[in-house]
């Protein structure tokens, strides 16, 4: 990580990466990170066939990037939505959602959540690995 100015530049190498059964989240900007206190973001790879259970963020907006391959998105209980590269998620605070790759790649996503917080509770869950930044340069 580097400062600059008021700012920071952060990569991959610089954060932990949160490792689960479906996939690896490394959050760069967040509290703990660059002291950000109105959003955290970060990158998740979602494994090939896997994805996260459904659930919501009390209090946090969610969005949701796109960087390759291709999901299904649920949202608010709808059925789900399929989803590649491009596309921009908008998830309102506590409306319960899930993700699923469904492609034959690992899918690659850039989130964002307004206030912080979702990120610190994902530390908590089981299944959980977190691996320290000089161990964690890939995801």
């Amino acid at each position: 990580m580097q400062k600059i100015g008021a700012g920071y530049v952060v990569y991959g190498e610089d954060v932990e990466a949160l490792q689960f059964e479906w996939g690896t989240l490394k959050m760069h900007n967040e509290p703990a990170v660059t002291g950000s206190q109105r959003f955290s973001s970060g990158v998740v790879i979602v494994k090939p066939g896997m994805g996260h259970a459904r659930h919501n963020h009390p209090g946090s907006d969610e969005i949701i990037y796109v960087i390759s391959g291709e999901i299904e998105q649920m949202i608010d209980d709808q059925p789900p939505v399929r989803l590649h590269a491009g596309a921009s998620i908008f998830i309102p605070a506590d409306v319960y959602h899930a993700t699923l790759n469904v492609g034959w790649k690992p899918a690659e996503l850039f989130i964002i959540y307004a206030p912080p917080g979702p990120e610190r509770f994902f530390r908590t869950l089981p299944g959980c690995t977190v691996t320290p930044p000089e161990n964690a340069s890939k995801p």
